[in-house]
């Protein structure tokens, strides 16, 4: 999760690729559901969304990246993943609305503060896969 710009799918499209893992993006998502709200409802909706795509695979006994925003507190409870990685990599995304709602995660497994190169982001995924067995 992260703001929008801080590198989310960058980084989802690559783990994605190690993890050999099923992968979803917010915005195809949001463009397959035809709902591009961001309101709060809009947003807890996404939320859920995510969610359900998450716990289908989990229950077939897939690993699952979603990569999204998810700004609240509510939206990442709503969400609950097992596993946080956290793209602290900008102070402001691109968009007013989602910059005054962002609140940082209190609780993350990882955070991500900077630029990764394909090789880090292969150790990273080798980390994962050793770690949390995905």
């Amino acid at each position: 999760m992260g703001l929008p710009g801080a590198g989310k799918t960058h980084l989802a499209k690559r783990l994605q690729i190690h993890l050999n893992c099923a992968w979803y993006n917010a915005d195809k998502v949001r463009e397959m559901a035809n709902d591009w709200d961001f309101s709060d409802a809009g947003r807890r909706r996404q939320s859920e969304r995510m969610n359900t795509l998450a716990t289908f695979e989990g229950v077939r006994g897939r690993t699952v990246i979603c990569d999204f925003v998810c700004p609240t507190g509510e939206t990442r409870k709503q969400f609950n993943a097992d596993l946080t990685i956290w793209m602290d990599t900008i102070e402001a995304g691109r968009f007013d609305n989602t910059n005054k709602i962002f609140e940082a995660p209190e609780e993350v497994d990882y955070r991500i503060g900077g630029f990764m190169s394909d090789e880090s982001i292969l150790n990273f995924a080798n980390e994962l896969k050793e770690k949390h067995h995905v």
